[in-house]
């Protein structure tokens, strides 16, 4: 059953009675400022107002000013390697003294060093690189290299993908909550069926069924279509991680070459370790024509992102592709080199993979023991939690998984919500096995809080 559908709720958001409850409890002072912040900052769902006030934020933690302490497992994906990271800050510091800016037309050392970096950790280092100064721009960027490569600008994305919140970026995109009143979108966008294989229109179970059945419509579309230039997708969605099988990207790449369309993944917030590979994809056994990053590429601190693109895609000479400001950064490049040396000295990965498998056991035990868990998913440390009112109809809990958030919140941990039910954790991948098992007590806690209560009862906190 796909269950009933809230088409405005992709996650928790600041108009609830329950976040208004929230706020109520906050000292004097935070409330204060959280009314100057909506005083001065546009309005809009899922971040503005805000629901309190940071004074810092260092490794996996965030400090509130009235003296909370969150063990922070949401960082807007941009804290692989920790929020303040010694590495990243030095080496920002020491580049904000020698050089700060490269102006358009020059080089340096440092942005060079930060592309070949990038592109040494590919397994056919074949790429060729663009910096631009966010991963909605970086987006925008793969999509004109696809059209100045195949002269075509269909392209097909996902239903319930996020790819930025550019226009380019919600044309592609497939969540309602960012396309919602804004008009037509940009012509050429053709949405697909994206993998699921809990909620799903052939209703199986099967990884293998729901790939072969979302691929032939994929085929479908091309055949019926015309003129596809590329295939735009996240190979494991960040907001809810569906993890398809290597055998969907092998028949999705052959389908590519066969029809002379370019792949795309967006791996902005899934790159650089959260798989437990350093790409994402790399779990899959390909690789795609143009991958974009963003996010923790600049280490927590600098705003930073990237396309890679094959080498036989390299000729667009002819035209300014990207033009950015910041095209050859000085400070995000000495961030990517640093966070890429952090990952490196301190073997992140092989981290990540350890912690994995104890989330996964402790995960089972959720699983058995509470039915209103609906599914969980994990890869490497991407790690979601659907919350069901019945196992059977797959109906979502959405009032739960809100409560269940500022039940922890209260307790001190925090994470995002997504899809209205999908409780989402993005820990650091410095986060440590007692950090995590102190995640999972706070998380059961709550569970066995607000799992019992009915619906017409409001927490206090």
């Amino acid at each position: 059953m796909l269950g009933n559908q809230n088409l405005n709720r992709e996650g928790d958001i600041n108009t609830s009675s329950q976040r208004q409850l929230w706020i109520n409890g906050l000292d004097d002072g935070s409330r204060a400022v959280l009314k100057e912040d909506e005083a001065v900052f546009i309005k809009q769902s899922l971040s503005t107002p805000g629901m309190d006030v940071i004074i810092d934020a260092e490794g996996c933690y965030l400090h509130s000013r009235s003296g909370k302490k969150y063990l922070d497992f949401h960082g807007n994906s941009v804290h692989q390697i920790g929020y303040k990271n010694p590495y990243v800050m030095e080496a920002v510091k020491k580049q904000l003294d020698n050089l700060p800016f490269i102006p358009r037309r020059f080089t340096a050392e440092i942005a060079v060093e930060a592309a070949t970096r990038l592109i040494d950790k590919t397994l056919s280092k074949d790429y060729r690189v663009l910096f631009t100064p966010s991963g909605s721009a970086a987006v925008g960027l793969a999509l004109k290299i696809a059209r100045k490569v195949t002269g075509r600008h269909k392209v097909i994305s996902m239903w319930e993908s996020f790819h930025g919140a550019g226009l380019e970026a919600i044309s592609a995109g497939g969540e309602y909550t960012f396309s919602k009143d804004m008009g037509p979108m940009m012509p050429g966008h053709i949405k697909a069926i994206p993998f699921n294989a809990y909620r799903n229109l052939i209703h199986s179970a099967s990884k293998e069924d729901v790939a072969r059945f979302c691929l032939d419509y994929i085929e479908y579309i091309i055949h019926n279509e015309g003129d596809i230039g590329a295939i735009l997708l996240e190979p494991i969605r960040a907001t809810d991680v569906h993890v398809p099988p290597p055998s969907y990207f092998q028949r999705l790449k052959r389908i590519c070459a066969a029809n002379g369309i370019l792949l795309i993944f967006d791996e902005i917030p899934t790159a650089l370790g959260r798989s437990g590979a350093f790409y994402a994809h790399q779990l899959f056994g390909i690789e795609p024509d143009i991958l974009v990053l963003g996010k923790g590429l600049g280490g927590g601190v600098i705003p930073q992102a990237a396309v890679l693109a094959r080498s036989p895609l390299d000729c667009a000479h002819d035209i300014s592709l990207g033009h950015y400001t910041h095209e050859k950064p000085a400070a995000g490049g000495a961030a990517i080199c640093a966070t890429l040396s952090y990952l490196e000295e301190l073997k992140l990965l092989h981290q990540c993979k350890k912690l994995s498998a104890y989330a996964s056991k402790r995960s089972a035990q959720l699983f058995k023991q509470y039915e209103c868990l609906g599914d969980i998913r994990i890869a490497g440390l991407l790690i979601c939690f659907e919350f069901v009112k019945n196992r059977k109809t797959k109906e979502k809990d959405e009032l739960l998984a809100e409560r269940l958030l500022y039940t922890c919140l209260k307790n001190g941990l925090s994470f995002k919500l997504s899809a209205g039910n999908c409780v989402l954790w993005h820990p650091p991948l410095i986060v440590t096995s007692e950090q995590l098992a102190f995640a999972f007590s706070v998380f059961e806690k709550a569970i066995q809080e607000c799992a019992g209560q009915s619906d017409h009862r409001a927490l206090q906190y």
